[in-house]
Parts: structure tokens; C-alpha cells; sequence
């Protein structure tokens, strides 16, 4: 066997499949993803889902894509990639614009027949040649080469050609020199009760494996550095599946079961899809007829003592937000998650945004504070579930936890955690000595402001909450105007306090910076890595990244006061900016703003803030 000649050595790779969103390249993806974390690789994805369900197939509002980064210092899925996998000329059309200078296109040839290339809007016979494409393309008769594969399978033609996906994936192991052993695990584990599904698409791996070798001449190969990561467990997690194991660990933490009561919304329905397999671990997962329905089932759970739940995107927030203020009025702990999604409306149910903020904040009637939280990263959303679910039992509120698609549906390699990594939740349980029955549903720890929690059927603690206001002492029902205003800053100031107990805001990057960028929720990646470009071009810039939104953390006015120019780079119009610009009006918030659907880029980033710096 011929050596391989032509190998790069990177860091970071960037890989991108596309093709027809009945392609498999989600599939294809996320195994190669799998497989590069199971060998210590740090990664970071980007399902880029069709808006259309199902568009007619070959067209240009059809194609699916999946880009991946990995490697070593990967916060991102890259701004561009190293390889471009397009099963057709929609997707070759859509995606070559993500293609690095000197990348590699694999094609299936069979796919680039006159009329492929009619639907997907090509004026010529010579599609390479019309986009300008001057990278390494490697044209390979996927189909064909699939069938052959499969031709003693038994299989019928339809079935055969889902296995395409799977040959790509198999050259595109070669490639990388990914072991193909632990990809037919993977493909094991998702055809576990097809056998002859896998054995199908065992056998069509190795093909495109083999293909690999018989090309190695004609086209440049990787090898991808890593590093030695903490010892421990490690898998690939996507947000979505790391917030359901989060919440899972918060009741684990309280003592308190977990309730779910949730109704199915894209970008967010894989958090209720995860829980309803948890019954092993005594959650309940309820799919309720809407979303009202979910907010209220929730509201009860958390009267009655669960760890309660609901899971929704924007349009589902706006409709629970009367749900919201019962649970606010009640003084019960409960979660809301909001994937947040483009708007409004129904709007882009596949793209991500950052733009349901201001409704997490103040979208309510009356004075109806809440706490709201951010993670930062596919992996994060374990730790800020569990955050949540912490915030709400100890400091008896609802809490906001606002993830977005772009870190719901990515996925990061994650350590899991040992059980100690995180601490117990405590529950403000009524006191001993207030069981007596001198107890009322709104006596609260003075310093914290907490309201005490009671059990329905707690001896000495019958006790009747609702939506209308409560006296402070006796907990009746009280129109009394006094009384109204004490306990609306009794709720504000419970909020406010809050900020005692999450971590202070950290700074990074360069310490001589005169410009701080700040960012918060799931652009963490992208912010960070433009950080360390912009610090690296000697450009000195410092970085403060918020998870704590509502409230902000102690020392939030502090950083902000030390710098010349802060810059807040967020998914929306501008939302966070105004929000500090309200808190801190002595401190000039800068703008960089994007609404389009779509995950920063870097370049974006380090673009703006360098022309920003230099006026």
C-alpha cells in the first residue's frame, strides 16, 4: 500500500456535510462528531436545519447542513470549512461559500445529472466551473458505489439509498483517520432493533473506508492534534439533552421528583423527548394539549412538591406568561427553559436568536420579577439547568432559563460530572417550631426574603395560595393598598438578593485592555475565539461573558466602570445593551447586532470591534 503524501496537520479541522434533508446528514454528522470526541478531540457543532419540512428534493430551499469543528481551542463550529460533503448540486450551491481557500469538496457525481442541476437553479451543464470553484473537488459515485456495496443485501432500491450518508461517512473517516470502529458502534446503538439495517450500513462504511485508500493520491489528508483531557467519562452532548440531565441532577440535589409538564415546540421538544425516557430515574413527563396547559400542570406539581419544569420557545413563553405570574404571586419554584428561536410569531422555528429577552424580563403584567439565566455552550446547559433549578428552590421564584437553537441543537464534547461536582439543593422547608400550626403561607427567612415551602399535608401547615395578593402576615387575601406596595417590593428586593448568591462577573483576556467586549448566552464561543484573535493581531481586548442576567451579578457595575469602550455583541436588535444601558447609565454601551437566523460569525466579531477601535 502507497503512502499517503499529501497530509495536513491542523489544530482544528472544520467538516461540513449537506445535501436533501432526507440525506442523513444530521446522522452522518453526529457520528463522525461521536467518534472524534470518544478520541479526546474537543468539539462544537451546527445543525443547520431547512426552513421548509420537507421541500421538493433537490431544491435549493431544501438542503440540510451539518458543520462540525474539531480539534484542539474549539469554542465554535468555524466560521468556514476544511471539507465540504454536498450529496447534490442544491447543496453543493448553498454551502461553497463555507469552503476555505484550498478545502476539499466531495461530491456524489451520480447526483449532478441535468436534471439535478436544473432543480437546483444551475444555467450551465458545468456546475464547478459557473460558482468559480477553484479547491481539490473529488467526485465520487456515492450512489453507485452504495449500490454495489448493498447488492446482495436483499434491500430494496429506496432502502439502499439511504445508505449514501453512511459511504460519505466513511471516506470522510479515512480522511481524518477516525477508527471505524467506534462509528459502527454508534451506528449499532441507532439501528440496535434494524439488524439488517446495520449490517447494511456496517458494510457501506467500509466501502467508503476502502474508497479512501484507493484515492489517496489525488486528494489531501488530515491529521487532527489533540491534547490530554482531565481524566474522566467524556461524550458528545447536545444542549437540549445536556438541560434534561441537568434538571435530572437538581432533583437528585433537592430530594424533590422531577416534574416536566411540557407541550412539543421546535427547537425545544428534545428536552421533553429525553425526559419521557427517564422514568428509571422517577421523572414525570407529561405532554400536556398546549402551552398554558403546561405552565399550569407545572404550577401544580410545584405546589404539591415536585421539581417543576416547562419547556417552550418564544411563541410558547408569550402564551405561559400569565402561567408565569401566578407562580410569581404563589412564590413557587419553577423553570421555565425558552430554546429561544427566530421571531416573531412563528417566524424561523429553525433558526436561533436571541431576541425573547425583553419578554423574559418584563413580559408579565404587573410587578412580576423574576430570575433569568443564560448558559453559554451546548455542555453549559447542564450546569445553568442545574443553576436554575437551584435558584428557584432555595430562593422560591420562577427562573428563566434562556437557551437558544444554536446551543440547543449543537453539541460539544462533555465531561460527565461525578455527583459531589455539584452542591445539595436545600429546600426552604417551614421550620419545626412553625409546625404548630402558627404558621402562615407567607412568613419568610428575613435576610433572604424566601417564603417557607410547605408540602401539601404537612402537619400544622394548611395553608391556601392563589393569584390574588396575600396580607404579609396573615397570608388572606388583602386589597389593603400598603400591603400591595410592601409585598411588590418584597418580591423585587427577594429577586435582588439573589445576587449574593451566584458567582461574580470574571474578566478575560488581555488585563491592559482599554475595550471590553461583552456578550452573554450561547455567543459565548464565537465572542471568545474573536477575543483571542483580535488579543493575538495586537489589539488588546478584554472579555466578560454573562450567564446571570436577571439579576446581574454583584460586581457587574464595577467591570463595566473600568473600561473606555464596552461593546456588546448580541443575536438581537440590542436588547441586552439597553438593559445595562438602563442599570449603568454612566457607562456608553456599543453595539454589534445580527439578526438574520444565524450564529455570529468570528470574522464578524473581530471586523467590527477592530473598526470600532479604531475610530
Amino acid at each position: 500500500m502507497l503512502e499517503k503524501t499529501n497530509i495536513k496537520t491542523l489544530d482544528k479541522v472544520v467538516v461540513r456535510f449537506s445535501g436533501d434533508s432526507g440525506d442523513g446528514m444530521q446522522l452522518a454528522g453526529n457520528i463522525f462528531t461521536n467518534v472524534s470526541a470518544g478520541l479526546g478531540n474537543q468539539v462544537s457543532t451546527f445543525p443547520d436545519y431547512p426552513a421548509e419540512i420537507r421541500a421538493p428534493q433537490g431544491s435549493l430551499s431544501g438542503v440540510s447542513g451539518f458543520q462540525v469543528s474539531v480539534g484542539t481551542g474549539v469554542h465554535t463550529p468555524g466560521d468556514s470549512c476544511d471539507v465540504l460533503i454536498a450529496m447534490n448540486p442544491a447543496a453543493l450551491k448553498q454551502n461553497v461559500k463555507f469552503l476555505k481557500p484550498g478545502g476539499v469538496i466531495i461530491v456524489d457525481i451520480d447526483s449532478f445529472k441535468e436534471a439535478d442541476l436544473r432543480k437546483a437553479m444551475f444555467e450551465t451543464d458545468e456546475p464547478f466551473k459557473e460558482l468559480g470553484i477553484t479547491a481539490q473537488i473529488l467526485e465520487v459515485p456515492v450512489t453507485a458505489m452504495t449500490k454495489a456495496a448493498l447488492a446482495d443485501s436483499g434491500l430494496d432500491n429506496k432502502a439502499v439509498l439511504k445508505c449514501r450518508n453512511i459511504f460519505a461517512l466513511g471516506l470522510v473517516c479515512w480522511l481524518f483517520d477516525r477508527p471505524l470502529e467506534q462509528a459502527k458502534r454508534h451506528l449499532k446503538n441507532k439501528f440496535a432493533k434494524k439488524p439488517v439495517v446495520y449490517e447494511a450500513n456496517a458494510k457501506v462504511i467500509e466501502a467508503g473506508f476502502d474508497y479512501g485508500h484507493n484515492i489517496h493520491a489525488l486528494v489531501s489528508t488530515y491529521r487532527i492534534e489533540t491534547e490530554d483531557p482531565r481524566p474522566g467519562v467524556y461524550t458528545d452532548i447536545n444542549g437540549n439533552t445536556a438541560t434534561a440531565w441537568g434538571l435530572i441532577m437538581a432533583s437528585e440535589k433537592c430530594g424533590r421528583p422531577l416534574f416536566l409538564g411540557s407541550y412539543p415546540i421546535t427547537p425545544a421538544t428534545d428536552i421533553l423527548h429525553e425526559l419521557a425516557k427517564r422514568k428509571d430515574l422517577g421523572v414525570k413527563a407529561c405532554q400536556m394539549e398546549d402551552e398554558i396547559a403546561g405552565v399550569c400542570s407545572a404550577i401544580g406539581a410545584s405546589f404539591a412538591g415536585n421539581l417543576a419544569v416547562t419547556s417552550t420557545s418564544g411563541p410558547g413563553l408569550a402564551l405561559k406568561s400569565e402561567g408565569i405570574g401566578l407562580a410569581v404571586m404563589a412564590e413557587l419554584p419553577l423553570v421555565v427553559i425558552d430554546v429561544q428561536r427566530g421571531g416573531p410569531s412563528t417566524g424561523l422555528p429553525t433558526k436561533t436568536e436571541q431576541t425573547d429577552l425583553m419578554q423574559a424580563l418584563y413580559g408579565r403584567n404587573g410587578e412580576s420579577p423574576v430570575a433569568v439565566v443564560a448558559p453559554a455552550s451546548p455542555t453549559d446547559c447542564f450546569t445553568m439547568a442545574f443553576e436554575a433549578c437551584r435558584i428557584a428552590v432555595e430562593h422560591m421564584t420562577p427562573v428563566i432559563l434562556l437557551s437558544d437553537a444554536f446551543i440547543g441543537n449543537g453539541s460539544s464534547a462533555w465531561r460527565v460530572p461525578e455527583a459531589d461536582e455539584f452542591p445539595e439543593i436545600h429546600t426552604p422547608d417551614v421550620p419545626a417550631e412553625m409546625r404548630d400550626g402558627s404558621w402562615r403561607a407567607y412568613l419568610r427567612d428575613e435576610k433572604s426574603k424566601v417564603r417557607y415551602w410547605a408540602v401539601p399535608g404537612t402537619e400544622g401547615c394548611a395553608h391556601r395560595i392563589g393569584g390574588l395578593e396575600k396580607d404579609a402576615v396573615t397570608g388572606g387575601i388583602s386589597t389593603d393598598p400598603a400591603n400591595h406596595e410592601k409585598m411588590v417590593e418584597i418580591r423585587r428586593e427577594k429577586i435582588a438578593r439573589i445576587a449574593d448568591d451566584i458567582p461574580q462577573l470574571e474578566v478575560i483576556g488581555n488585563p491592559d485592555a482599554d475595550t471590553l467586549l461583552v456578550g452573554w448566552g450561547g455567543t459565548y464561543g464565537h465572542l471568545h475565539t474573536a477575543a483571542d484573535e483580535l488579543n493575538s493581531s495586537g489589539k488588546p481586548v478584554a472579555f466578560a461573558h454573562f450567564r446571570y442576567i436577571n439579576p446581574l451579578p454583584a460586581n457587574t457595575g464595577e467591570v463595566l466602570g473600568r473600561y473606555k469602550r464596552v461593546i456588546v455583541a448580541e443575536l438581537n436588535t440590542g436588547m441586552f445593551a439597553d438593559y445595562l444601558q438602563a442599570k449603568y447609565p454612566r457607562v456608553e454601551m456599543l453595539r454589534i447586532n445580527k439578526v438574520q437566523g444565524q450564529p455570529f460569525m468570528v470574522k464578524e466579531i473581530v471586523d467590527r470591534v477592530s473598526e470600532i477601535i479604531e475610530k
